[in-house]
């Protein structure tokens, strides 16, 4: 659950139909978690390596394969929103949240149909609708948050990305707020150590520090969102998983990345790994400016192009969702 000293809570990435009712629940009642995060590669793994879905399929039968992961992915969501709906209720978190189609990132009126859809279909009030962070995607979280309908701006990667998410929401939860609507809220999810994976070796070469770069540009967004003031808004650290060749404790990026008024969403291993590591509660946000900045203007100095990296991370996590997402369509033809 939300520390309510901090303001720092957890959240799961990861939804399995069975895991809903069994180790989601435990979470939930044990205040590990209070919210839960899927993501086109997670529910195709899902569904393709699970039995859970073979009964639910079987009455699926002549549907597209569009309709049957969408009938899949509905009923996951819900029974998940049902279960963190006590939390929701207390005022703190407790949503779930479904991707549009990735194949969509450039199509703005397209991610506003199949948003609202999926809202309406789910019919929750704990579920967010996650949007690519790509110039059509901004307009239609701007369109989404003022419908009511709460949104997980993600693929977030660089301060620019996360800056526009958050105002696109701000100006939408402003306009639903002014139609006398209620509760409505967005996170700006930064995705974190593949900025690593991806850079580290180059840095071990050059004699920069490694497994700072994910940090430290999360902590420059999270200021950023800090400092538009607008507490319906919470940057949240993603892609926090560690993989065995990067040699980090498990918990490396959420200790590291613990602030006021923030989420980590994190795999089940790493969650229970931050749990058992007396590191809870434990703040390491704020990071000053100048800190920060320093380390980029080393990573400059050496020959790195940020924005050659925020680029290249975002096109490859676009195609990675738009290719599991394929994938998983073509088992269910």
């Amino acid at each position: 659950m939300v520390d309510e000293t901090t303001g720092f809570s957890l959240w799961v990435d990861f939804i399995e139909r069975e895991f809903i009712g069994t180790k989601l629940k435990e979470m939930i009642a044990s205040e590990v978690i209070d919210g839960a995060t899927s993501n086109p590669s997670i529910f195709a793994n899902a569904i393709m390596k699970s039995p859970a879905y073979k009964e639910q399929l079987e009455t699926l039968e002549g549907k597209s394969s569009k309709e049957k992961y969408e009938a899949l992915a509905i009923a996951d969501i819900k029974a998940a929103a049902e279960e963190l709906r006590v939390c929701y209720e207390s005022g703190y978190e407790g949503y779930v949240s479904i991707e549009v189609d990735p194949f969509l990132s450039s199509n703005t009126e397209g991610t506003i149909e199949e948003g609202t859809r999926l809202f309406q279909a789910i019919d929750e009030p704990n579920v967010m609708i996650k949007v690519p962070a790509t110039n059509e995607g901004y307009a239609a979280m701007k369109e989404l948050t003022s419908r009511g309908i709460s949104v997980n701006a993600t693929l977030i990667f660089s301060p620019e990305q996360a800056l526009s998410a958050a105002k696109a929401m701000k100006e939408g939860i402003k306009e639903f707020e002014l139609s006398g609507g209620g509760r409505v809220e967005g996170v700006i999810s930064v995705f974190v150590s593949r900025f690593d994976r991806k850079l580290d070796a180059k840095l071990e070469e050059l004699g920069v520090e490694k497994a700072r770069t994910g940090i430290l540009n999360a902590a420059k967004i999270y200021n950023l969102i800090k400092g538009l003031n607008e507490p319906a808004i919470k940057t949240l650290f993603a892609s926090t998983g560690v993989k065995a060749e990067q040699g980090l404790s498990a918990d490396y990026y959420v200790t590291g990345l613990c602030a006021r008024h923030s989420i980590n969403t994190a795999p089940i291993d790493t969650i229970e790994a931050y749990e058992a590591s007396g590191n809870k509660g434990k703040l390491a946000l704020p990071i000053a400016d100048e800190t920060i900045e320093a380390h980029f203007e080393k990573l400059a100095a050496n020959g790195v192009d940020m924005q050659e990296v925020y680029e290249s991370l975002m096109q490859e996590g676009l195609v990675a969702f738009e290719n599991s997402f394929a994938d998983m369509l073509k088992t269910l033809e």
